[in-house]
């Protein structure tokens, strides 16, 4: 499912139009890219959370020039899904 069809979906189950429920959207990412580069995580009651998660600093192999590679701490985002969510998942999953 590609993010215009989350749009198509929620204005037909809204009534919302498609112009408006993209801006929302648009929005909503909006202000969970600014926060987690601010530093500062996201928590959706019974969907998840959006926090960024700490790299330690590590050597790496660059193996096509057999050198060695410094690869500086960092922070990267990720998702933590809330427990209500993976058990909806899990009990309706189709493999």
């Amino acid at each position: 499912m590609t993010k215009a069809d989350v749009i198509v979906e929620i204005a037909d189950k809204t009534g919302i139009d498609k112009a408006d429920v993209s801006s929302a959207i648009e929005s909503f990412f909006s202000v969970i890219k600014d926060n987690l580069a601010n530093g500062e995580a996201v928590y959706v009651r019974g969907f998840g959370s959006f926090v960024n998660k700490k790299r330690a600093h590590k050597i790496a192999r660059n193996i096509s020039k057999n050198t060695t590679i410094e690869i500086p701490e960092h922070f990267i985002p990720s998702f933590k899904p809330a427990k209500t969510f993976v058990e909806q998942v899990k009990s309706n999953a189709k493999l």
